[in-house]
């Protein structure tokens, strides 16, 4: 069904999940087989500062629609996901006050026809239901430090594990357990594959010190990799996604030192204002911004950009083959 807004209402048979509406530049594009890359709406609306945040949305479609690939950036809005935005949906996550949506708040938002930027598991998610195969965020949620004791992880994993999404990722920040992570994406049997890295980035960073088992160097062995998934026989399981660890490009990362200087007086201030559980990332995040004056936040501009340009490009040679 197409509405006078230019989206389509496509209803979903797995419940509980909600209808969702695809906007029709990308309907076509998906019935076209023109490529597609799925966007997330959190760092637009709680990980980047206003105005930023709007110009950096309109960036991320722009270096898309640039190289011939239609942006499919996804939210929840007035209780509906939505898979494609126009400009007043764009403005709308970056300007109103709305909450972050996992998986499992989506029928929660849809029911109390609410607004909600959607999480790297949520994007996931709905970007599995529309058809889209390639997905840019900035970082990957993971493991969280001591999360033994309080069994802190992220849905991004379980949800990578489930869904049949290639998540282009500048890796998971320094705060959170690298190690951890990476074997928790195994253990969920979710490939992990280094764009011209052999080594894990760790966001801000473009190495973290754990090796990968996988190295690619173009889009067109990713491509290949998500047709060989394509081709791998239903076994009545979920189809899990893909991992693509891109460093954020050289000369735009934060200098080592100083990360290590800064993360070492968050960790040191979460400890002295006794922060603890689930409110210790949030807290470490925000005082890493504020002690960097400000360049932590650039670094993630700028790898962001660059895991959209891998994936526009990622996503054309998929179309292509």
């Amino acid at each position: 069904m197409t509405g006078g807004d230019g989206i389509r209402l496509l209803g979903s048979s797995l419940v509980p999940n909600p209808p969702f509406l695809l906007s029709d530049e990308v309907a076509e594009a998906l019935e076209t087989g023109k490529p597609v890359v799925a966007l997330e709406s959190t760092i637009i609306s709680h990980g980047l500062p206003r105005p930023r945040n709007l110009e950096a949305a309109r960036d991320f479609e722009a270096v898309l629609r640039d190289a011939g690939v239609v942006p499919a950036t996804i939210a929840v809005l007035d209780g509906i996901p939505r898979v494609g935005l126009d400009d007043e949906g764009v403005r709308r996550i970056a300007d109103e006050e709305m909450a972050k949506a996992s998986i499992r708040d989506l029928p929660i938002i849809a029911a109390r026809g609410t607004s909600a930027a959607t999480t790297v598991a949520a994007t996931t998610h709905l970007a599995a239901l529309a058809g889209v195969r390639v997905f840019a965020t900035g970082g990957l949620g993971g493991v969280h430090r001591g999360a033994s004791s309080t069994f802190d992880e992220s849905a991004d994993l379980t949800a990578l594990a489930q869904h049949p999404v290639a998540v282009v990722t500048a890796g998971v920040k320094s705060v959170l357990d690298i190690g951890a992570t990476l074997e928790r994406l195994e253990t969920l049997s979710v490939p992990v594959v280094g764009f011209g890295t052999g080594e894990f980035p760790s966001f801000w960073l473009p190495t973290s010190g754990f090796d990968l088992d996988w190295r690619v160097e173009s889009a067109e062995e990713v491509a290949a990799i998500l047709k060989a998934q394509d081709a791998a026989p239903a076994d009545g399981r979920p189809r899990a996604g893909l991992v693509v660890a891109n460093p954020v490009p050289e000369g735009e990362g934060w200098d080592r030192a100083e990360h290590d200087r800064v993360l070492a007086q968050a960790f040191a201030a979460a400890d002295a204002a006794k922060v603890r559980g689930k409110a210790v990332t949030p807290f470490l995040l925000s005082f890493i911004v504020t002690a960097s004056e400000g360049v932590s936040l650039e670094v993630n501009l700028a790898l962001a950009r660059n895991n959209v340009r891998v994936a526009g490009a990622i996503a054309t040679a998929y179309a292509a083959r």
